[in-house]
């Protein structure tokens, strides 16, 4: 392989001026001649020459593209290629190391937008999730966002309508009330501007195409006033901060609600209660039953609590105890037996010893419900029910949400849920 001489050096900035430069690179400057500069900013850098440089420059306007790769390619001596940031970070760095080898080539980083973005908003971002929609569709996007992180960051691209798209894919997913939306102009130049955007409105009309987005986890105090009657959208439930998702979604959700028939008056278990998501919009719709909640995870007896202040309910009893605890070593006949019956959240042994230890002392018209998401234990569960005496029935649920992208629309799956239903 031929030996290289010659420096690409890839210079990041934070503005447009020659003196925020450290004297390191201004020097690189003023002894380079071949400059690479971005279209987008090409005047602002060539504006330099103004400034006695030493020696004449030679300005090459880039689109990051074949072009820029072949006139690097093409000289034979040292070259300067300006980059905004962190070329490493999501910018044009992999793109050199894929063609050029790391010898001939320099980097030497500025701050990131995100950096500064975070340091004006004065918010810590270690734990922040990065997700670039430059020249990307938006798939990344979603799957972060379903997610949940405290804080996100996302660059954006002016050509692709990614502001529109960020707003719609938080609208689809419910997560319009989970996060502030900060837009951040043109951070750490001339005309820089941060501000907070209302997504139940129109977006601004004057953004400036040098923009990153900040979603950062909002602080609103929650409201039952404006909750709907059935159907209470997922963002209303605190979930496990480590885990997010490990909730009963909406669309399953209604339909477990619709199947359990719940009666007016009476007593409802929700075992694997998790957030209690399905026991307490159960009791928002019936508040004279009695719930009670179980589930065996450490903190499942606070978010539970936090939950029915959210929707204004009261659980009479939650056990933040595994079921096979209660099962075992309590007194059943201390309990009030349950009209209703939710089993979720655990193993198909515990869910057929809670068949086995709770459904014969149900009444006629009783009701159990189990979401299964393993279909190999549909059989033994199904069986169990009908010896004692429950007439069953199964139903799968499987949905698909509209997200938006910059194509236009696709349909995203949820998981499939079966839902095996006993009536006694």
């Amino acid at each position: 392989m031929t030996e290289v001489n010659r420096k690409i050096h890839v210079i990041g900035i934070n503005s447009y001026k020659f003196e925020d430069l450290s004297f390191k690179l201004q020097n690189l400057i003023l002894q380079t001649e071949n400059i690479a500069v971005p279209n987008s900013y090409f005047g602002e850098i060539k504006s330099w020459c103004e400034r006695d440089l030493e020696k004449k420059k030679s300005f090459f306007p880039s689109n990051s593209n074949n072009e820029l790769l072949n006139w690097l390619k093409s000289q034979k001596t040292d070259v300067i290629l300006i980059s905004r940031g962190d070329p490493l970070w999501f910018g044009i760095g992999r793109i050199l190391l894929e063609n050029f080898s790391k010898d001939e080539l320099s980097f030497y980083p500025s701050n990131t937008c995100i950096q500064l973005a975070f340091s004006k908003l004065k918010i810590p971002w270690q734990d922040t999730v990065n997700v670039s929609i430059h020249g990307r569709d938006s798939t990344k996007l979603v799957q972060v966002l379903k997610a949940k992180p405290s804080n996100l960051a996302i660059i954006t691209d002016s050509n692709n309508k990614s502001l529109e798209i960020i707003k719609k894919n938080l609208s689809e997913l419910n997560l319009i009330d989970y996060y502030d939306f900060w837009l951040c102009e043109e951070i750490g130049f001339d005309h820089e501007n941060i501000r907070k955007l209302d997504l139940t409105e129109s977006l601004p009309s004057n953004i400036s195409s040098l923009n990153v987005v900040v979603l950062t986890k909002t602080k609103k105090n929650y409201s039952n006033n404006n909750l709907p009657l059935f159907g209470i959208s997922d963002h209303i439930f605190k979930t496990f901060d480590d885990r997010p998702n490990l909730f009963t979604k909406r669309e399953v959700r209604i339909q477990i609600l619709a199947d359990l028939d719940l009666p007016k008056n009476g007593v409802i278990w929700d075992i694997g209660a998790g957030c209690g998501s399905i026991g307490l919009e159960a009791l928002k719709l019936r508040p004279n039953l009695d719930l009670f909640c179980i589930d065996k995870r450490l903190g499942s007896k606070a978010l539970i609590l936090e939950n029915s202040k959210r929707l204004d309910v009261k659980p009479k009893f939650i056990f933040e105890e595994d079921i096979n605890n209660i099962l075992n070593k309590r007194n059943l006949s201390s309990f009030e037996k349950p009209n209703r019956l939710v089993i979720g959240g655990c193993d198909k042994k515990t869910k057929l010893q809670i068949i086995n230890s709770l459904a014969q002392g149900m009444s006629i018209g009783d009701i159990i419900v189990i979401p299964i998401i393993d279909i190999q234990t549909i059989k033994e569960l199904k069986k169990e029910l009908e010896n004692k005496n429950f007439k069953t029935n199964l139903n799968l649920i499987q949905t698909y949400k509209s997200l938006s992208i910059s194509e236009g629309m696709r349909l995203e799956p949820s998981n499939p849920v079966f839902l095996l239903k006993g009536k006694k």
